[in-house]
């Protein structure tokens, strides 16, 4: 009895039980009320929601018909974008070809872009008149863009594989960056092709790289809403984060619910069964001895594999941002034979041009939506990591597996929520009269919640990295010294691991400026932010403003993200 006293009244297991208590709130609550809100009262499931989504004669449009389309999306996204990172990543980690390490810079931008960046870029260029509003730039032209191209499941698609290959280069650029020198080295003098040694060595080593990027394309786009949203929501091209929109929104709450539900499994599956496949399985490429980076001459075909990769550099990261940046200058939506203009920068507002509506540095909806963006960013930074900071000191000073487990599971699991998902989950629990948690739906509050939630497993693992480069001696020290646990954390831990967490901090708010699918369920009129605002602009075929907007969240996306890594001490590891 004197030792549960005692372990109760330790510092470190009152921390855990707060952050345990926290976690079960952001986490696990709205998922649990995500549930609830779906189960009938009586019990009886045979006029449900659950019967409408999976077995009724409306289950084909709400849920079948989306979900094939969503993993149709998924599926090609990720193999094209673990094919098309693979491929930069051997060309600029080791290949010989000319302009490397710019190609490796210029190949991680669009990750740090807004997903509908690129969509709005797709639309200003092959928009034709299928449904109305101006035609884009080809169109505009004479040109006669076809349906498929303009809309639907192929646009949809190459514009999240030009966003999402850039996350499966910097993870496979990275492994391959650690691969020896002998391998190749052993290969090469054993007569092997230039080919065979990149197919059959390098790739081959990196298998769980490949297999990362992989799950993280395929999560990422079965669950992505700005792109079928902007391209296929037009012609009806449904997806289940698009269906899931236009049901909640249309007040189907419960259906809504149902879909949030079945899109959280369908990803958490996939992930596990990647996850499952290289369970137990070696791939080992370190062998204890220093070797240098051994690259692989391309002889002829340096030309055309330089060429190759800097076609795609330019198609994926160049041309969406000089389109956007263009078309914000053109008097009439996606034209230029028609003159140039800065009114949609600094206009102020003119009958004539765009129904009225002023420059956006002359739109006071649209500065108020930047300055609640920005709030909103830092709230949410702050708030995620603490909590991940309070997190990885439990988990480093806790000697309770249950508790440490606990805690790193329920700090894992909203990495398996889709934002438009765990937006629902928000609206379940804070949203709901029946709810024991005060109503928060249309509050600045629900957001910044929503965004420590989705925030918490990349704050908790940045600031469990940063954490542990600082020596547990210094803290034991400091335990012997009488220091307490807040004196420990504010005066030791806190400070040296500044700038690891701060950079940490920064990149949450890069991603919660820029995400559109976490917040387009939850935003209301009255706290406009810019992501939602670039939704409604372009949904209203205000295209300048749309992209103009676009530009700016890319801007401080681009520049905070350079920042952070520089702060944290991160380097392009294929660049030393």
């Amino acid at each position: 009895m004197h030792t549960l006293t005692r372990r109760i009244k330790n510092p470190v297991t009152l921390l855990g039980l707060v952050v345990l208590i926290l976690l079960g709130i952001l986490v696990a609550g709205p998922l649990a009320s995500l549930v609830a809100s779906t189960i009938p009262a009586d019990g009886d499931f045979t006029d449900s929601a659950w019967r409408d989504a999976l077995a009724s004669p409306m289950s084909e449009n709400l849920f079948w018909t989306p979900l094939g389309n969503s993993l149709l999306v998924a599926v090609a996204t990720a193999v094209l974008s673990t094919a098309l990172g693979a491929f930069l990543a051997w060309v600029v980690v080791l290949s010989n070809a000319p302009f490397r390490k710019l190609i490796g810079l210029l190949a991680t931008i669009p990750f740090a872009l807004p997903s509908f960046a690129i969509a709005l870029a797709w639309s200003s260029v092959f928009r034709n008149d299928r449904v109305g509003g101006s035609p884009g730039i080809l169109a505009g032209m004479g040109l006669d863009v076809p349906d498929w191209l303009a809309w639907g499941a192929v646009p949809v698609t190459l514009t999240l594989v030009a966003h999402y290959f850039s996350l499966s280069f910097i993870i496979i650029a990275s492994a391959l960056a650690g691969l020896g020198g002998d391998l190749l080295s052993a290969a090469q003098l054993t007569g092997a092709s230039k080919l065979r040694v990149a197919t059959s060595i390098a790739l081959p080593t990196v298998a769980p790289a490949l297999l990362s990027g992989f799950l993280l394309a395929f999560a990422e786009g079965v669950s992505n809403f700005a792109a079928p949203a902007l391209l296929g929501l037009p012609v009806r091209f449904q997806t289940l984060s698009t269906r899931l929109y236009g049901s909640i929104s249309t007040g189907d709450l419960e259906r809504g619910y149902v879909l949030a539900i079945l899109l959280v499994v369908v990803a958490a599956v996939i992930l596990y069964l990647g996850n499952r496949t290289t369970g137990g399985r070696s791939f080992a490429v370190v062998t204890g001895k220093a070797s240098r980076r051994q690259t692989i001459p391309l002889g002829k075909a340096k030309g055309v594999v330089t060429a190759l990769a800097g076609l795609l550099i330019f198609v994926t990261t160049v041309l969406p941002l000089v389109v956007l940046t263009l078309t914000t200058f053109s008097r009439r939506s996606n034209r230029f034979d028609d003159g140039f203009t800065l009114h949609y920068w600094f206009g102020e507002s003119d009958p004539s041009i765009s129904h009225g509506m002023a420059g956006v540095f002359r739109n006071d909806q649209l500065i108020q939506a930047t300055g609640t963006t920005i709030g909103y960013g830092i709230a949410v930074a702050i708030g995620a990591v603490l909590l991940g900071l309070l997190a990885a000191y439990v988990i480093r000073r806790s000697k309770s597996k249950v508790v440490n487990g606990t805690i790193s599971f329920l700090s894992y699991v909203p990495f398996l929520i889709p934002g438009i998902a765990m937006g629902a989950a928000f609206i379940a629990l804070f949203g709901s009269a029946s709810s024991p948690l005060p109503n928060l739906y249309g509050t600045f509050w629900i957001l910044v919640l929503a965004g420590i939630t989705a925030s918490i497993p990349f704050a908790f693992q940045t600031s469990k990295s940063a954490l542990g480069q600082v020596s547990h001696e210094l803290e034991e020290a400091a335990v012997l010294a009488g220091a307490s646990t807040r004196r420990r954390i504010g005066s030791i831990l806190a400070p040296l691991s500044a700038r690891g967490i701060t950079g940490g901090a920064m990149l949450v708010f890069v991603t919660t400026v820029r995400d559109l699918s976490l917040v387009v369920l939850l935003v209301t009129p009255a706290i406009p932010l810019l992501a939602v605002e670039t939704f409604r602009y372009a949904e209203e075929g205000f295209t300048q403003h749309a992209n103009a907007i676009t530009l700016i969240i890319a801007l401080i996306s681009v520049i905070v993200t350079i920042l952070a890594r520089k702060l944290q001490g991160q380097q392009q590891p294929w660049a030393q």
